[in-house]
């Protein structure tokens, strides 16, 4: 419910009422909208900038990365943006994949969606040293309105935090002394220096030579030696990959700062800055030198030494720096490099990461003076899990966090951080929110009460729990199906993905045949939930090596080949209830779909008539309900 008045200074106000607000629509924020809206939450989600998506958007246009492991991959919200990618923009245009996000979130019609909106200030109450958020109210450039959103919970998917120092929440900035959580790669002294953020650059591959003209305000790279690899306090040239002091230039095997172009190559990440200032108050400084350092090498990859860039074009430029790190909220659980390296063995998973620990030195570009890599990493086991108690605190009875700013410590938190773990921590973070307002409980009461509802919510929306199963429904399981029992055994054994052998999981049937559900008797039924192959293996969406992570590109080089829906998936199916049809699909591009019902029938038949390349039929699940 909205409600416009004007302010005295004669600026609009508008007042809305949501059952939950969320500030910051990066992938976190988007993904726990959706979820939160598909179960009838009243949400409004602020975000300040014109588009969604973050540091994914065309904005930043950061490589969405996650889990290590083909069957690994995640899946639920964020598996289903991709698919809408894919099938509407196969040559992978940025701007096109924001309206993609965009039109999502507009598809949901419990979503009202506030961009260009600044979050500048919330009001509370309190008793008994806990706090209670009432509204947040916020600033929207493009209109010069005032907007007040009053809701029964909040949720900080902004990143930055900026909830944490006005609601009373606790939280930290830096990295933790080795001794706070028994940390090996925690520092002897705690400090306030996090990873820094980039601008990245985008550059395309013509048929003809390209000139390039560097700005008299950008940085000079004349030689790799300027920038590329680094060098002891002797001036001797380091490995990166090894540590190894003393070895020549040639001999290095990894350099610090991979430049060569290509569709499957570097996103030039390195170009990074501001992990030794304050991510958040010095961004705009650290802005205008990643400039200065993005151009110029530039002018280094087109101008000086031999990098085949002859025929290569600089599309763009980011102007807004991508963060890695800046505030982290101090939850009901803090999750460690313990934890990970562990596996993340947590009653109460909600999500799970695989993304090595990977610890961006806080100089950034500057390291190489140092003597230090850009980047070193940890292993960190793929899959691990991320506990529920990650995503609130005590201090604040009504308040969620998600993203990048979890309670974590450093270590762990360069891990979790990357988009596609965050994605899968806002979805649990968005469903638990409206099992709050459904149930009328506390954050912290979801934990003590409702947490297999929460797992059972995520499973169902085809979301991965590593150690669990989903369960069939009572209905499905009471039915006869007409396949054979072992095709039976796998489409009923609640795994919706390989193993780590990559060994199926799926039933097979040919294209045209019918499931067929026979319940014996005439049922109310409810909803179809069918869970086809969506190519784990990615071979048949992407010949380029880093599309088949995501489907995303930045560099686009002349052998980029535009992405297509995967052949495993089915096209087209038919559903009929005691024979009459009620449902027919002939443009199916996704996973997971779930077709409402709202019938009495005997028999259920689900006829496969194609596929989107493939000779047979793979089936995850078949449910009814």
């Amino acid at each position: 419910m909205s409600e416009l008045t004007v302010k005295t200074n004669g600026m609009r106000h508008i007042e809305h009422t949501a059952d939950l607000c969320i500030i910051g629509g990066g992938l976190t924020g988007l993904c726990a909208a959706i979820a939160a809206a598909r179960e009838g939450t009243k949400v409004v989600l602020i975000q300040d900038r014109p588009v969604l998506g973050g540091n994914a958007s065309s904005e930043i246009r950061m490589w969405v990365r996650g889990a290590h492991g083909l069957e690994n991959r995640e899946t639920g919200i964020i598996s289903e943006l991709e698919e809408e990618n894919i099938y509407i923009n196969p040559t992978l245009i940025p701007t096109t994949f924001d309206n993609v996000m965009w039109a999502k979130v507009k598809a949901e019609k419990n979503i009202t969606l506030l961009l260009n909106t600044t979050c500048c200030d919330a009001d509370r109450t309190e008793k008994d040293g806990v706090s209670h958020i009432t509204s947040v109210t916020a600033w929207q450039m493009t209109t010069y309105t005032w907007h007040t959103v009053k809701a029964t919970y909040f949720a900080d998917c902004s990143g930055d935090s900026i909830l944490a120092p006005i609601s009373g929440a606790k939280w930290r900035v830096g990295r933790e002394a080795a001794s706070e959580y028994g940390e090996a790669m925690g520092k002897e002294v705690a400090d306030k220096k996090t990873m820094g953020m980039s601008c990245l650059i985008q550059a395309r591959e013509t048929d003809e030579p390209v000139p390039f003209t560097a700005p008299e305000w950008a940085y000079k790279f004349e030689t790799d030696d300027d920038f590329n690899v680094i060098k002891d306090a002797s001036g001797n040239f380091i490995d990166a990959s090894t540590g190894v002091s003393g070895v020549k230039v040639q001999d290095v095997k990894y350099l610090a700062r991979p430049h060569k172009l290509g569709t499957s190559e570097t996103n030039f990440w390195w170009l990074e800055l501001g992990g030794e200032y304050d991510s958040i108050h010095d961004a705009e400084e650290m802005r205008d030198e990643l400039l200065k350092i993005a151009y110029g090498i530039w002018d280094h990859v087109k101008n000086y030494g031999d990098h085949n860039a002859e025929n290569w074009t600089l599309e763009w430029v980011g102007c807004i720096p991508g963060k890695r790190e800046s505030r982290r909220y101090i939850g009901a659980h803090v999750l460690t490099e313990n934890d990970v390296e562990a596996g993340g063995k947590f009653d109460d998973i909600v999500a799970f990461g695989g993304w090595p620990m990977d610890d961006h030195n806080p100089a950034g570009f500057r390291s190489y003076m140092t003597g230090a890599p850009a980047s070193k990493l940890y292993p960190a086991p793929s899959p691990y899990g991320i506990p529920y108690r990650v995503l609130y605190g005590h201090e604040v009875d009504n308040l969620f966090f998600a993203g990048r700013n979890i309670s974590a410590t450093h270590a762990a938190m360069s891990s979790t951080r990357v988009m596609a773990t965050c994605a899968l921590i806002g979805q649990a973070m968005g469903t638990a929110a409206s099992i709050c307002v459904n149930e009328g409980v506390t954050p912290h009461g979801v934990y003590e009460t409702k947490m297999k509802t929460l797992q059972d919510k995520l499973r169902d929306a085809g979301c991965y729990l590593p150690g669990t199963v989903r369960e069939i429904p009572e209905l499905t399981k009471q039915a006869k199906i007409n396949l054979p029992e072992s095709e039976l055994a796998l489409l009923q054994n609640g795994i919706e993905r390989p193993d780590e052998n990559m060994n199926v999981n799926y039933a097979t049937l040919n294209i045209g045949d019918a499931l067929e559900f026979d319940f014996g008797e005439e049922k109310e039924l409810s909803e179809l939930r069918l869970y086809f192959d969506p190519d784990f293996s990615r071979k048949s969406i992407s010949p380029n090596k880093k599309m088949r992570v995501f489907a995303q590109k930045l560099m686009t080089g002349k052998d980029f080949v535009p992405v297509k829906v995967a052949n495993t998936l089915v096209k087209s199916f038919r559903v009929l209830a005691d024979g009459k049809e009620i449902f027919a699909e002939t443009e199916n591009h996704n996973a997971l779909r779930k077709i409402a019902l709202g019938v009495k029938a005997k028999k259920l038949t689900v006829i496969f008539d194609e596929t989107r390349g493939i000779d047979k039929v793979h089936l995850f699940s078949a449910d009814v309900k």
